[in-house]
């Protein structure tokens, strides 16, 4: 077993952080949500009382919280802590830099086709301001072609791409070194929707550098509803300014005793595209996860969730099932499936024998996490060879 930490192992840390979940049969849905630690739940139980007693939550505790939650969404993706704006999900970052963005009239923004709903609709709606978005059609595999997207970099209208660094329906991640370099290369703007990668796909802004990366924090990141947060890239931080007026995006606005003093100059960090009031108690809870995630690394949960899914592959092998995941390095956490009949029938299956995973785009979609196990990977597969036959 790879060590968590110094003195825990992931099996440890299954027994202590996760048996509300493991006792109940094998839990594949992280993709979908993932299960708090015991240590969330306790510090987010902490959070809730105090909040009934509200001289127990002090401005200091509230600000204190927040600057936590921005350090260590920070340490994460390899930023400052002043590049992170804190979101309620995904989408509302991926609104931000869509309307943030000075886009003009013919201006376009390339994606894939089959992208997550939330990396299309803003762009749509910028259609109104004559806004182009070009989904760039799929491999015939299905999965995002990636060089067909590269070679349209360059061209003049082309100003943006906005695509994620894991697919939901697939599990393919992008070279995410490779598109910012281009992007980097020919001045475009790169926006990525993280929140499939986010705690099972190693990233480094320092690295690879973005100019946008929103997630949510209730997938992977194993938080509450209404977490998440958008890096934005140090250079751009003062040379765009948020559309949305948040009232604690400006300077002065941490001084509650002068707050209509009306500064109408933005904090000069990543605050400023903070939009409105979060939920404090909540952000308690991902900065618990955080804490656990980032002290058992993310590469190390990476390497164990691809070496359990072993079976899975051994079972596509033996013509048992279908893998509509890449196994090269496109691969992720994510395993999708079908069977060799009845994909649905085979989902059915094994949701009657106490898996929890999903139906996505036709395959069923499996996510383990640091948690689950072999063996759980292995009963999958013979579910499911059992109900192709």
């Amino acid at each position: 077993m790879t060590p968590a930490t110094s003195s825990t192992t992931l099996a440890e840390l299954r027994d202590r952080e996760f048996a509300a979940v493991t006792s109940r049969g094998a839990y594949l849905n992280s993709a979908s949500t993932g299960p708090q630690p015991a240590s969330a739940r306790r510090a987010l139980e902490e959070a809730k009382r105090d909040r009934g007693d509200p001289v127990r939550w002090t401005v200091e505790r509230a600000n204190a919280t927040l600057d936590r939650s921005r350090a260590l969404a920070a340490q994460l993706i390899g930023a400052d802590a002043d590049e992170i704006a804190l979101m309620p999900n995904t989408t509302t970052g991926i609104n931000v830099a869509a309307w943030a963005l000075p886009l003009e009239r013919g201006d376009v923004i390339l994606t894939f086709d089959r992208e997550f709903p939330t990396n299309i609709y803003p762009w749509l709606a910028r259609g109104r301001d004559g806004v182009v978005l070009e989904r760039i059609p799929v491999t015939e595999n299905g999965w995002p072609d990636e060089a067909r997207l590269m070679a349209r970099l360059g061209e003049p209208r082309v100003r943006g791409v906005c695509v994620s660094l894991t697919q939901f329906s697939t599990g393919y991640t992008v070279d995410l070194e490779a598109l910012s370099r281009a992007t980097r290369a020919t001045g475009t703007w790169l926006i990525v929707d993280a929140i499939q990668g986010m705690g099972q796909v190693p990233v480094d802004v320092r690295r690879t550098p973005v100019d946008f990366l929103a997630s949510g924090a209730q997938k992977w990141l194993l938080s509450p509803w209404g977490t998440g947060f958008l890096h934005v890239r140090r250079e751009l931080i003062g040379a765009i300014h948020p559309t949305f007026a948040g009232w604690a995006a400006f300077r002065g606005t941490d001084d509650y005793s002068q707050l209509t003093a009306y500064d109408p100059e933005p904090w000069p960090d990543a605050r400023r595209f903070e939009v409105y009031t979060l939920p404090v108690q909540d952000f308690v809870a991902m900065n618990a996860a955080l804490e656990l995630l980032l002290d058992v690394g993310v590469p190390v949960i990476a390497a164990h969730a691809r070496a359990i899914t072993a079976p899975l592959r051994d079972a596509a092998s033996q013509g048992a099932v279908r893998i509509t995941s890449p196994g090269d390095r496109h691969g992720s956490a994510i395993v999708c499936v079908r069977s060799r009949r009845d994909t649905a029938r085979g989902h059915a299956r094994l949701v009657a024998a106490g898996v929890s995973c999903s139906l996505r785009e036709g395959s069923i979609r499996l996510a383990p996490h640091l948690f689950n196990t072999e063996d759980e990977l292995a009963m999958v597969a013979d579910l499911l060879a059992d109900a192709a036959r």
